[in-house]
């Protein structure tokens, strides 16, 4: 039985008080560079960040911009905006849905996530959402785990999934890079840095 909207914000609120030192490890290990080499690919002056989370992108964002953040869940964004007042970080903290996004057509020059269509019920319908309102020539950027290219990782991955979704709402086994590549961008194209499993991804409307 798949996991709705409604089903997955309950698990993020529930982990949202100590998510930032459930993932202390793996993001002082892996993630702040990645974070840092996504957010240097930003350009353009209204930027959409999705899946703001508890505000760990904050130290990347650029400060000549005008930024809005969403999340779809409450206790993620209580968190987020205690971390706002903390850091004096400009920021506009919104609650909504990706999948139904309440913005204007061709809204924004850079929208960007990392690490959120893993939680996405639809993805599909997700993406469409960001390229709806991204500008015409602007850019879709998201860093994401995705399922392994290794057919045996691959399976394990499946295999585990259904745990981590009851646990945190996370799917490990999602092809982000197919859905994305199956939207209407002008042009997609995958970091060379990449790895396997994690993917930074730069689309182009």
């Amino acid at each position: 039985m798949k996991s709705n909207s409604a089903v997955i914000k309950k698990r993020y609120d529930r982990i949202a008080f100590f998510f930032d030192g459930l993932e202390a490890v793996m993001e002082g290990l892996f993630f702040k560079p990645w974070r840092k080499r996504l957010w240097d690919k930003v350009d353009g002056y209204h930027i959409l960040e999705v899946g703001v989370g508890t505000g760990k992108n904050f130290d990347y964002y650029p400060s000549d911009a005008r930024i809005t953040a969403i999340d779809f869940s409450k206790e993620m964004l209580k968190q987020s905006t205690h971390k706002k007042i903390r850091k004096a970080v400009s920021v506009e903290l919104d609650l909504m849905d990706i999948e139904t996004l309440a913005f204007a057509d061709n809204s924004f020059d850079t929208v960007i996530g990392s690490f959120v269509f893993c939680s996405v019920p639809l993805p599909s319908k997700g993406l469409k959402e960001l390229y709806r309102v991204c500008k015409p020539g602007g850019q879709v950027l998201l860093l994401e785990h995705v399922v392994s290219s290794r057919a045996l990782i691959a399976k394990l991955m499946s295999l585990l999934n259904p745990i981590i979704v009851r646990l945190v709402g996370a799917n490990i086994n999602r092809n982000t890079v197919k859905y994305i590549k199956a939207c209407s961008f002008g042009s997609v194209r995958i970091d060379e840095h990449s790895g396997d499993i994690i993917k930074l991804i730069e689309a182009r409307k």
